[in-house]
């Protein structure tokens, strides 16, 4: 693995160090400078798992107190990002005093930052300054037309922007941005939000355009309909998975594509897949892990993963991975199986063709509530198991670590094998696979 520690060690960055690597989100930017059609966050819904949902805004020493309690948890904690729930550089002073703190005591941990971008080409210096090496963008379109559609206005120096002007303005600052931080030697992500028959047709040509601004990687995400905006409002749907892997497929031909992006809350805690943000309790006792202490176990971390990438998928062309078999996987993270299927609330989905594994992405079990009075129990008869076994209609096979007797019926009824596995993610996919094969034979 020939690649710089901020690079291996950053869950979002790295498709590998997201089984092992932990994040935290610090919520201290409140405000917001754009204002989007899919976004109305809502600050109190712990069952609410999507980016600009907290339950509390933060002060940066509160954000500090609390990156030393989690550090001194979760040794594998290797980044300390700020996503919002607003927009970081619209509350700059509370952003780049968290960073300093941060950056001050905890010298090991890497700084992050994501962005709408209207801002970054002001701060470009000081993201320097400050050692931030990762900075993610959400760019939707590169085409004022389509951005008019996305953005309601757009706040800049004191003035209003609407329609084509505003999305014209917000375009050029982001690509003005994205390309001052690449020149900076500063790795950046985009995101951006697929929105069906808005900008779904036209996100390859974002992939082109941030592709020769130097973006280290593109992650095409599905719309939320965030419940009270104007999107949901509308009528507008959740693109459909096969919209979403089209498109991913498109872009992954000219740039590397994010496919095991969460889309997480603005106060995430722990492993991606993992989030420990809403239950404290499920942390690790206190250790106080010093600097040394973490750095060993993060080396350590670093040795596993490659001895993973050593064997790395052989270069198959497309065609022949569409001979591959899927599979999802219910895990809480840690490269295990470790989930009840009953628990999971969303699957890895693999392709393993021979001895070689590929990850497709994550499909989440799509049952976000409306706000905390209008949280489901779960005990209503609109169970999601219908939902679920759509979602994983193209797998042969499910592992997980335990699955009740009748939704196991039903999974076998739609063609999808389930298996009780525990352990390594890709030493039991190569396992069930051949199992597979034994399967077919009988």
């Amino acid at each position: 693995m020939d690649m710089e520690p901020a690079l291996a060690r950053h869950p979002c960055y790295n498709e590998e160090a997201h089984h092992h690597f932990a994040r935290m989100h610090a919520a201290v930017a409140p405000r917001c400078n754009i204002q989007c059609h899919y976004c109305n966050p809502k600050f109190d819904c712990v069952n609410e798992s999507r980016p600009g949902v907290v339950s509390k805004i933060i002060t940066p020493q509160e954000a500090f107190d609390k990156v030393s309690q989690i550090a001194a948890s979760l040794p594998n904690l290797s980044v300390v990002g700020i996503a919002g729930p607003g927009d970081p550089l619209a509350n700059p002073e509370a952003t780049f005093d968290t960073f300093r703190l941060i950056a001050k005591a905890f010298p090991d941990i890497h700084l992050c930052l994501s962005t709408n971008g209207l801002m970054l080409p002001d701060y470009i210096d000081e993201i320097c300054e400050l050692g931030i090496r990762h900075v993610t963008v959400t760019l939707n379109a590169v085409d004022a037309n389509i951005g008019s559609q996305i953005y309601a206005f757009v706040r800049y120096n004191g003035t209003l922007y609407k329609g084509k002007e505003a999305a014209a303005l917000l375009m050029k600052r982001q690509l003005e941005g994205i390309k001052g931080l690449t020149e900076r030697g500063i790795l950046c992500k985009v995101n951006s939000v697929l929105i069906p028959g808005v900008n779904d047709a036209h996100l390859v040509e974002v992939t082109r355009e941030v592709k020769k601004l130097g973006a280290f990687s593109h992650n095409i995400m599905p719309l939320i309909l965030s419940p009270g905006s104007r999107f949901q409002k509308d009528g507008f749907r959740t693109p459909a998975l096969e919209e979403i892997t089209k498109v991913q497929h498109e872009s992954s031909r000219i740039m590397p594509v994010m496919r095991h992006c969460r889309q997480c809350r603005a106060d995430a805690v722990g492993l991606l897949g993992s989030d420990l943000s809403q239950n404290p309790e499920m942390l690790p006792p206190k250790q106080g892990y010093s600097a040394k202490q973490r750095e060993k176990l993060q080396q350590d971390i670093l040795s596993r993963m490659k001895q993973t990438e050593a064997g790395a998928a052989a270069d198959w062309s497309e065609d022949e991975w569409s001979n591959a078999v899927r599979i999802a996987v219910a895990t809480r993270g840690s490269n295990v199986i470790n989930q009840h299927f009953g628990h999971a609330k969303e699957f890895l989905i693999y392709d393993v063709l021979e001895r070689d594994i590929r990850l497709v992405g994550v499909r989440k079990v799509q049952a976000y509530c409306n706000g905390t009075a209008d949280c489901s129990s779960g005990e209503e008869p609109s169970s999601p198991l219908s939902e679920t076994l759509e979602m994983l209609k193209d797998c042969k096979m499910l592992l997980c670590s335990g699955i009740g007797k009748a939704p196991s019926e039903r999974l076998l009824q739609a063609g999808i094998i389930p298996l009780i596995k525990k352990g390594n993610i890709d030493e039991q996919l190569l396992e069930s696979t051949r199992y597979l094969g034994y399967f077919k034979k009988d």
